[in-house]
């Protein structure tokens, strides 16, 4: 459980303040009646409210009765938010962002006080409680605030304290990496439906592949070469298909991948709140 009397603000009830409701609940971090919830979409919200019992609130009311404030919005909305929010948030609030590419230091130029600011990359995987999320902390927030978010977010997946200049990269890894593995998922797929399969087994056989091979990349804790190799024989089958992954540049194609959506992320700090600045992966 959060530390007493800790209660929980969601600005936006989303997709991800979905899946953290979800998690905080099941996890039993906090009870309904500790988190609060605000969004423009009043079915949205009534429809969050009916299912988790939580409590619906104005912008105001939200800030003034919760001890931690999560801004689940997109970044484009941030600075609106920040503009409305900002002079009402005291020191006793942790104020978490999910926003991609907006840096802690925006945030708190919102702010009249210290405020104790979290900036947070998870994935949409939170979904089904198996997000990778990374954590940094602003200027003011010190262990226990950092210790806070990471509790919130350990209930819908694994949970990485990182420094803030790294939380572009990890967008473009793990931000966005589901999507990837979906791409990869549907290349698959049609793979094996052009060479003869029908389509209920392709798409059978594709995701119990990938999710056999996560499981063991998890449970045998084997670096993924380790893995590779064992199944790979000189000569076999598994050693021509990966020969004709290198013949296409996939790793080369993997790389710029990440590069792209790591450089988008620092793209959309300048956009949206006027700093400048670029990713470059050596």
């Amino acid at each position: 459980m959060m530390s007493e009397n800790k209660v929980i603000g969601f600005i936006g009830a989303g997709a991800l303040a979905t899946a953290l409701i979800k998690g905080l609940l099941a996890a039993e971090v906090v009870k309904p009646s500790e988190i609060m919830v605000t969004d423009m979409d009043g079915s949205k919200l009534e429809q969050m409210v009916e299912r988790w019992r939580v409590q619906a609130r104005d912008k105001g009311q939200l800030i003034e009765q919760a001890d931690i404030v999560i801004l689940a919005v997109k970044p484009k909305d941030i600075a609106a938010v920040m503009e409305e929010i900002g002079a009402k948030l005291n020191k006793k609030h942790v104020l978490i962002s999910v926003a991609a590419g907006i840096p802690t230091s925006f945030i708190e130029g919102f702010c009249k006080e210290n405020i104790k600011v979290i900036r947070v990359m998870p994935n949409t995987s939170a979904t089904v409680l198996e997000s990778a999320t990374a954590i940094a902390r602003g200027k003011y927030a010190g262990d226990t605030a950092e210790q806070s978010a990471a509790m919130i977010f350990a209930a819908v997946g694994k949970v990485e304290l990182v420094k803030e200049e790294l939380l572009d990269v990890i967008t473009g890894l793990s931000g966005s990496g589901p999507a990837y593995a979906y791409y990869m998922v549907e290349a698959l797929e049609q793979a094996g439906e052009r060479l003869g399969l029908p389509k209920e087994i392709a798409q059978s056989f594709v995701v119990q592949t990938l999710f056999g091979a996560a499981k063991m990349l998890v449970e045998t804790a084997e670096k993924p070469e380790n893995l590779r190799t064992a199944v790979t024989s000189p000569g076999g089958t598994t050693y021509a298909g990966l020969q004709a992954l290198d013949a296409h540049g996939f790793h080369k194609a993997v790389f710029a991948a990440v590069e792209a959506a790591a450089n988008r992320s620092k793209e959309m700090q300048a956009e949206f709140t006027g700093i400048s600045g670029g990713v470059t992966c050596d």
